[in-house]
């Protein structure tokens, strides 16, 4: 074997080998940027069960809370209007996470929602009755775990999307995010009076 083609094939195989290196190189990153984004919807996914749930909470809620408070008429509508509102928006598809302006108008809907509840169960005070009835203090309960299901959710949700978007921000990912349509995720940013669950217990 010559020096010459044992220089040739010396420089084939670094060749390889960076060829190889660099392929891996994309195909981690790539592969790594689309577990992350799955991972980011599959959380949301979780935030919109703990709402969906919470949504379908309200039905018994109110008609547990008119037996005894029926001429609260304006609360009830107010609870009504906010779940129809919030319904509208309880599907949303993966394009809106891209979107801040869209998720800050699903979370509006949800903090609305969120509010109306809060109103019907302050009235609840008024009315020993309806306080000490087995059925409402079941659903109380249900509530508050539910709300405090939602906040574990969104925050779980923000650390994924904060993962996510770290991880197409760095170099060399961010080339190859840039070049395959990977965009960063949006945040949910609650309102402060929306940051904690409601109180609802008596």
């Amino acid at each position: 074997m010559t020096v010459k083609f044992r220089n040739t094939l010396i420089g084939v195989g670094i060749a390889i080998f960076v060829v190889v290196s660099c392929f891996s190189c994309v195909t981690g990153s790539y592969n790594k940027m689309i577990t992350l984004s799955e991972e980011v919807d599959a959380q949301w996914a979780q935030v919109e069960n703990q709402y969906q749930r919470r949504s379908d909470l309200i039905p018994n809620l109110v008609a547990t809370v008119k037996k005894y408070a029926s001429h609260e008429s304006e609360v009830y509508v107010q609870v009504s209007e906010a779940r129809a509102k919030a319904g509208g928006v309880t599907k949303i598809d993966a394009d809106t996470l891209n979107d801040p302006e869209k998720l800050a108008q699903y979370q509006k809907a949800q903090d609305s929602l969120g509010g109306a509840l809060q109103r019907l169960l302050s009235i609840t005070e008024n009315y020993p009755e309806l306080k000490a009835d087995k059925n409402f203090l079941a659903l109380q309960d249900e509530l508050e775990g539910t709300e405090n299901r939602i906040s574990v959710e969104r925050k779980r949700y923000n650390d994924a999307a904060k993962a996510y978007n770290i991880s197409i921000r760095r170099f060399p990912a961010s080339v190859i995010a840039k070049h395959n349509d990977f965009t960063s995720k949006a945040y949910f940013t609650a309102e402060e009076k929306a940051k904690s669950a409601p109180k609802v217990e008596f």
